[in-house]
């Protein structure tokens, strides 16, 4: 992971300074550098800057900084929105791949500024080599080292929002570690495992309880155990819980994640083109794991608990068949119609299970799932921006508040009482597919069922923005992107600052 600190002064050779626009014309923003600037225009219009989000221009000259490197910030700015200075530093901290070091000076005016330029540029500086072998050598290393050109200078303020950054990155890191992990090096089990390490790595003060598919079978948990059933690798729980010292007096939130580590669709098999992406359907069991792992090592002042519903879809003669019958955690039996739609049956014992423990405590203050859910997300929302349902509207603001801040981009969907009605089924309580007109609207109903009125909860729905397939932007590579945890992290925080 790159290691960032910040300074009046920059002493590499390279040098990265922000490119805007005002009225159709070229801005340099060279922020706290002493880079004469005017000089270079000439030759970025030449070179056909735009100055616009995503865009990096490298230029070099024989005196030192020898290497100066232009990232776009669009239009130009008094005070730049920090998801502006985290996409320009991501962009340009992923285009200095195979360098050793350089000097990053973005026009900041805050530590919060500084911590967002920072956490653009450990996003950025990210690659998946594990599996590589021969190849391993040829990639480049991603950014190992950055100063960050600063008027705030080296401050007590300065190094909390840098520590900040430096621990969102490393999460984030893991989550798209694990999302990017093929399938058959990571069961539900190794998936546990991996998180047990982490534990014992960074001496995270948490809890941990495991499932195994015998718990799971014998206490009741029918939706989890019924899409698992079918695989050679069977299904886990994962509840890893965080409190601070005194808690006593703190309110306590609950994050349920979707974990299939790999998904065939079970008897309603998947075409062939495009499956192998369903190594990536465990994104919110990572992303709600790694968000509690990051709020415990900030040791925030909230009580957290952490849900990971972790199984494999496959087909074998024990899979669950189109038409079984399951009863859930919760007491409600569900028709089958499309062991594909399995998600929401592991999610619905989780939802059951963070209540139930919820109410030990007095009750949640707040709860939220996040879930690779459903393709309809995509078609209505497309591969950037996430769905967000849920039962309370001033919930519901004040996690869109924290994304303005953590720049993760969701949008807020209905949950239409009409759709309830296509879930019907003779034989059930309810059927795990309706409609498929709004389907992520559907998916997010049906959840509504298991979750109870009082209790202020929040449904994401990632499965565009969890995986990048093609063209990287701004800090998120090919690949998985981490999405939620610094939301999710925010959130806490935030929840935190009210106890």
């Amino acid at each position: 992971m790159t290691t960032i600190k910040s300074s009046v002064k920059g002493s590499a050779d390279i040098v990265v300074v922000g490119l805007a626009t005002r009225d159709g014309k070229l801005v340099v923003e060279p922020g706290a550098s002493s880079l004469n600037v005017k000089s270079f225009i000439g030759a970025l219009e030449d070179l056909g800057a735009t100055g616009r989000a995503d865009e990096v221009i490298k230029i070099t000259q024989s005196s030192a900084p020898h290497l100066i490197l232009f990232t776009g910030l669009g239009e130009v700015s008094t005070d730049y929105h920090h998801e502006t200075l985290r996409r320009a530093a991501g962009a340009a901290s992923r285009a200095l791949a195979g360098k050793k070091s350089a000097d990053f000076a973005l026009p900041h005016k805050s530590s919060a500024g500084l911590a967002a330029i920072a956490e653009g540029i450990g996003l950025g500086a990210y690659s998946f080599t594990d599996h590589r072998g021969a190849s391993k050598a040829d990639q480049k290393a991603p950014l190992p080292s950055a100063t960050l050109i600063s008027k705030i200078g080296d401050t007590a303020e300065s190094k909390a929002a840098l520590k900040r950054a430096s621990i969102l990155t490393k999460y984030v890191h893991l989550v798209r570690d694990l999302v990017n992990t093929p399938a058959n090096h990571l069961s539900p089990a190794v998936f546990v495992a991996k998180m047990k390490a982490q534990i014992t790595l960074n001496k995270l003060g948490v809890k941990v309880e495991v499932l195994d598919e015998k718990a799971l079978k014998s206490k009741g948990y029918g939706g989890i155990y019924s899409v698992g059933q079918g695989s050679a690798t069977p299904p886990r729980l994962l509840h890893v819980s965080y409190a601070p010292a005194n808690s006593k007096k703190v309110k306590h939130l609950a994050f349920v994640g979707k974990g299939i580590t790999f998904d065939t669709g079970g008897y309603a098999l998947k075409p062939a083109a495009g499956m192998e992406a369903m190594k990536t359907d465990m994104a919110g069991a990572a992303s709600v794991i790694a968000a509690t792992f990051a709020i415990a090592e900030l040791k925030l002042p909230i009580a957290v608990n952490a849900y990971a519903c972790m199984a494999e879809n496959m087909i074998s003669g024990n899979a669950t068949r189109p038409g079984d019958v399951i009863t859930t955690l919760s007491g409600i039996t569900v028709e089958v119609l499309n062991p594909d739609a399995e998600g929401r049956l592991v999610m619905a014992d989780g939802l059951t299970r963070a209540i139930a423990d919820g109410k030990k405590v007095g009750g949640l203050d707040g709860l939220v799932d996040v879930a690779t859910l459903t393709g309809a997300q995509v078609i209505a929302l497309g591969i950037r921006t996430a769905g967000l349902m849920g039962n309370n509207k001033k919930f519901t603001e004040e996690f869109l508040a924290v994304t303005e801040k953590s720049g993760e981009q969701f949008w807020p969907m209905p949950l239409p009482e009409e759709l309830r009605a296509t879930l019907d089924t003779p034989v059930a309580d309810i059927a795990n597919i309706g409609d498929r007109s709004g389907g992520m609207l559907v998916a997010g109903v049906f959840l509504k069922e298991f979750v109870s009125d009082d209790v202020p909860w929040l449904h994401l729905d990632i499965a565009g923005p969890s995986y990048v397939e093609k063209g990287p932007h701004g800090y998120n590579p090919v690949g998985a992107t981490g999405i939620t945890v610094r939301s999710l992290v925010g959130l806490a925080e935030s929840a935190g600052s009210h106890s």
